[in-house]
């Protein structure tokens, strides 16, 4: 019998698993297919700048807490499975094309105000970091902390290091019920056979509503699918990852650069579709007009987890001495995952909790309408 079953084989769900492997907790991990090949497989990887010391809102503490563990972690996968992750700073720019040049001077001090180095440019500044930008852009925010990392690669490097820790991994086996005794959970079934654990952990994204549906607790997750378009330009015409909104430029040093994404309510439909890739395609040659003559690569689309209220669920499930949550974290599940991982460890251990759980409980308040949030 493992300690902890994790149901959910994401970044999230292998993030907990490598966590608590190497604090001497026994671990098994299940997972309805291929593990990583949802959410933390279509992701760019982009990692944004926090500090969870000058944070207050609790879902930037969260972030701040993983800024601060993205490095140890990238370093400590490299060394123990030989797999870089591609983990580096870069930099990043959110840049507007049209409308005032005071634009982004609120987002600036919003930034300043957790402590992070934010610069606001006027055009020939930002023309003068990164020359192949769009000359129409209007004005800029550079964020020279903003990092990233190669998702696909950590991915590997997290399952490699929780597979050399002792940690069962069961693929293929989508998990079709609880199996409870008041308000104690024995085991999670799956189509052949029962897994036994002292406490389990619910992991699994898009589909953790589904999971919870027959514990009384419904967490107001739904899939959105995301596409993302991979294009080819050696040399890179810029180097930092390029924002404008929810939609984005990553550059690897490969010369790849990631388009993405969009961001659809369609439900479990994780197909591209024609419309969504040509857009992207629109979208990154008006921000980078010489990328109209980049190579096509590929395109691919992934169900991210989004809540109803932007914020992830991560905590104890009401009702139940020994089932938690770590879901929801929409779009920013790899950027999150450290942190994550680790409030989880700390709740399984019963350790002091480095970022305060309560805010993300399952049976939350609305803050804006005072109701229970419901899902999109």
């Amino acid at each position: 019998m493992a300690d902890v079953v994790v149901v959910g084989g994401g970044v999230i769900g292998m993030s907990i698993a490598w966590e608590l492997s190497r604090h001497g907790v026994s671990v098994k991990v299940l997972d309805q297919s291929v593990f990583g090949r949802e959410a933390s497989w279509a992701g760019a990887g982009i990692l944004p700048p926090g500090n969870a010391d000058a944070a207050t809102h609790p879902y930037d503490r969260l972030r701040g807490e993983s800024c601060r563990l993205w490095p140890d972690w990238s370093a400590q996968l490299r060394e123990l499975t030989g797999i870089d992750n591609g983990f580096r700073n870069c930099g990043g720019l959110e840049i507007r094309l049209a409308g005032p040049t005071d634009q982004l001077d609120d987002l600036a001090e919003a930034w300043r105000e957790e402590e992070v180095t934010a610069e606001v440019l006027a055009r020939d500044e930002l023309l003068g970091l990164e020359p192949a930008l769009n000359p129409s852009t209007v004005v800029g925010l550079h964020l020279p902390q903003k990092c990233q990392v190669r998702n696909p690669r950590h991915f590997k490097a997290l399952m490699a290091a929780a597979a050399a820790s002792g940690v069962e991994l069961v693929s293929g086996a989508p998990v079709v019920d609880l199996v409870r005794e008041n308000g104690h959970v024995v085991a999670v079934r799956t189509m052949d056979a029962e897994h036994v654990g002292g406490q389990f952990v619910m992991a699994a994204g898009a589909w953790t509503r589904r999971l919870l549906s027959g514990c009384g607790a419904d967490v107001a997750i739904e899939p959105v699918r995301g596409q993302i378009v991979q294009l080819s330009a050696r040399p890179l015409p810029f180097t930092r990852v390029i924002g404008l909104g929810s939609r984005y430029l990553v550059p690897r040093p490969d010369g790849r650069i990631l388009v993405g994404s969009t961001e659809e309510w369609v439900g479990f439909q994780k197909e591209n579709t024609a419309d969504g890739v040509a857009g992207l395609i629109r979208f990154a040659e008006e921000l980078v007009p010489g990328l109209a003559g980049a190579g096509f690569e590929r395109c691919w689309s992934g169900l991210r987890p989004g809540s109803a209220d932007g914020m992830p669920y991560l905590g104890p499930v009401p009702g139940h001495d020994n089932l938690l949550v770590a879901a929801g974290h929409f779009r920013a599940g790899l950027q999150l995952s450290p942190a994550t991982a680790v409030l989880v460890r700390q709740m399984v251990l019963g350790q002091d909790l480095s970022v305060p759980v309560d805010p993300f409980r399952c049976d939350r308040v609305d803050q804006a309408t005072g109701a229970i949030p419901s899902a999109h």
